[in-house]
């Protein structure tokens, strides 16, 4: 592990599900047509995480669909830490150990992502994601210069980072998977304990089922 950094993804990997479409529940909670949005949020999402639209695209489509306000997030964080992905929970020592050669790049928000890598012993400067705009307690849209909003997102900022070693990406959409594509990753994981797409295994180096198997395969 000396020579050997982590990119993870949040949403489907360190926590099970998709954290915006759960946003979007607690949002939607009381209206009637809750569910007739809620399947199109779905078919957004899985349209950008098998890469048939462009990241930037699905994440406006999305927030356009309902109104969050910030008494959501503190919701929705509330229910992320009670389901953190259990093999991490089970592996959190391996987390604290690696702290400093291991980084979560998401295209989720800040907001409620760091309470959850905070549990896991992951500092804030080692999180990379979205941030939400505010009028407010609304949220009113989010930080279109922040290069996780657009295409090839995760690419330009794990280059940024200029990492001088070998780079394990891993996650479950097709984002993780350009790390590898685009050659900033050595090698791209596809994590599959709670969703598997297929064309992201496919075009994976290994497959886990959970973190056991993850990091049997990062430390062999």
């Amino acid at each position: 592990m000396n020579n050997t950094y982590i990119i993870i993804d949040f949403d489907s990997t360190l926590v099970q599900g998709e954290a915006l479409e759960l946003l979007a529940s607690f949002v939607l909670d009381k209206r009637d047509d809750k569910e007739k949005i809620l399947l199109e949020i779905l078919k957004i999402t899985k349209q950008g995480m098998e890469g048939k639209i462009t990241f930037d695209k699905s994440l406006e489509k999305r927030l356009a669909l309902f109104r969050p306000q910030i008494k959501h997030i503190k919701k929705l964080v509330n229910h992320l830490k009670k389901t953190i992905t259990k093999s991490v929970i089970n592996n959190r020592a391996f987390f604290l150990n690696n702290a400093e050669r291991i980084y979560v790049v998401s295209g989720g928000f800040k907001e409620f992502i760091l309470p959850v890598t905070r549990e896991l012993g992951i500092s804030d400067d080692h999180v990379f994601a979205n941030t939400f705009l505010y009028r407010g307690n609304d949220i009113v849209g989010f930080d279109t210069k922040n290069p996780l909003a657009h295409k090839g997102g995760k690419v330009a900022v794990v280059k940024n980072m200029n990492l001088k070693g070998k780079i394990i990406a891993i996650g479950d959409g097709y984002t993780d998977y350009e790390l590898k594509r685009e050659g900033v990753a050595d090698t791209f994981i596809a994590y599959t304990e709670h969703i598997a797409r297929d064309l992201v295994v496919k075009n994976a180096d290994f497959v886990a089922k959970n973190f056991d198997k993850a990091i049997e395969w990062i430390t062999k």
